[in-house]
């Protein structure tokens, strides 16, 4: 094969295709897309600007709490000890840990002040080091038994009411519009694995 056959047939080879024009189908796939991702970010723009200027909350606070005076020492202790570098306490603090505000409506003081007494017993592996100045969970553990036991009582006091995702009742009454969605989304089998506890409290109402 002669040489100029054999360069032009390597020229052909990497000289780039021509891109094909997008089908009408595709065309009107990414436009959906494209018009759903603007309106979703003007949508969350637009509500964050209304929950900023709002003079009301615009969602319903469903945490509450009252501090006892070693619940009080408890919450100094828990912002000297950095514990809102991972956690949120009192509406305060980041999400890289699990949220601490309604807490104590579900774990008891006795359980709180026995996992901050040996996180690492629950975590199953060694508590991550926070910044140049270590101060983890571990830190707690280490701290006087008082302390701890303040930090404990101001977690125990963080109450969630019934009705809120943290909370372990759910509302009171019956929601019509879960009830659909349950019968229509649930599976079958959910019915014999899982009860329904407003029907162990309306037994209890009718008892007495």
């Amino acid at each position: 094969m002669p040489a100029h056959s054999q360069s032009f047939g390597l020229i052909c080879r990497f000289m780039p295709k021509k891109k094909q024009p997008l089908k009408s189908g595709e065309k009107i796939l990414f436009l959906t897309v494209a018009v759903f991702i603007v309106l979703a970010v003007i949508a969350y723009i637009a509500l964050e600007t209304y929950r900023l200027r709002s003079p009301e909350p615009i969602f319903e606070n469903k945490t509450s709490f009252i501090f006892s005076e070693a619940g009080k020492r408890g919450s100094v202790l828990f912002r000297e000890a950095r514990c809102t570098s991972c956690h949120r306490a009192l509406r305060n603090g980041t999400n890289m840990g699990l949220s601490l505000d309604g807490v104590g409506s579900y774990r008891t003081l006795e359980w709180l002040e026995r996992f901050l007494a040996d996180p690492e017993a629950t975590y199953g592996s060694e508590t991550l080091d926070h910044g140049p100045a270590p101060k983890e969970a571990a830190y707690v553990a280490r701290l006087p038994d008082q302390e701890r036991h303040d930090i404990a009582v101001f977690i125990s006091e963080l109450k969630a009411e019934q009705g809120s995702v943290s909370a372990p009742m759910p509302p009171e009454g019956r929601s019509e519009f879960i009830d659909d969605m349950v019968k229509v989304w649930a599976p079958a089998e959910w019915k014999e694995k899982y009860r329904d506890i407003r029907e162990d409290d309306s037994a209890k109402q009718g008892e007495e």
